[in-house]
């Protein structure tokens, strides 16, 4: 009798410091990410409802300008690329091009029933939390355009959200958040199973939330 009570205290006292540790590591891991917890959960409703519910949050405000071009001319992209990000004093680097977008040659487009000979055209995009920049050259001109639709507030804590023109340091900051959410979800779900041990309403509430998301996502196809 003696050594079950004393297995019984044993488990107690274990899954007593068990529950205690549980508890630290989310309780730690919730005010790490409380602050950009929040900010992903309102930018993310946000994003989420912005066509349904018509909410003006994001806004980009657009401005143009012809730029002087420096002499000698650029000889190729790659040059005219460094000469924006110099004049206009940004360290981002360009997006690649993308599909069917990249710097074109020289071609003939259809007018008027008529091939017509067109010039080559390079462009730069560059994209930051704030602003998007975008620049359009034909070589052998004298000025190129370029394009800066800046965002509002709003729009800045979206584009933060997706990590449009994010550095390393945000990205890194923004992972480590996702990690601590994992972590949150997995000690969640062992602290309720350690204090109410109900492996029927676990399977119930696991299984039926993951019958609802299976549902809304295969809706969408």
């Amino acid at each position: 009798m003696q050594e079950i009570n004393r297995s019984k205290v044993s488990a107690n006292a274990q899954r007593g410091k068990t529950l205690r540790t549980l508890r630290k590591i989310h309780g730690w891991l919730g005010l790490w990410g409380a602050v950009l917890g929040l900010l992903f959960g309102i930018s993310g409703f946000l994003l989420n409802h912005r066509e349904v519910m018509k909410i003006p949050a994001s806004k980009m405000e657009a401005t143009e300008i012809q730029l002087s071009m420096i002499h000698p001319l650029p000889a190729d992209p790659k040059e005219f690329t460094r000469y924006i990000q110099q004049a206009l004093d940004i360290q981002h680097e360009p997006l690649q091009p993308r599909e069917g977008r990249r710097n074109s040659g020289r071609g003939d487009a259809r007018f008027m029933g008529k091939n017509m000979p067109q010039p080559e055209n390079w462009e730069v995009r560059i994209a930051m939390p704030h602003a998007m920049v975008h620049a359009s050259y034909v070589p052998g001109n004298q000025y190129a355009t370029i394009r800066r639709e800046d965002a509002n507030f709003w729009g800045f804590i979206m584009r933060m959200h997706k990590g449009i023109g994010a550095n390393t340091a945000w990205v890194l900051l923004a992972d480590s958040i996702a990690g601590a959410f994992i972590i949150l979800s997995i000690t969640g779900v062992l602290l309720w199973t350690k204090m109410r041990g109900s492996r029927l309403a676990l399977a119930g509430l696991v299984g039926g939330s993951t019958i609802v998301t299976a549902w809304a996502t295969l809706s969408m196809m």
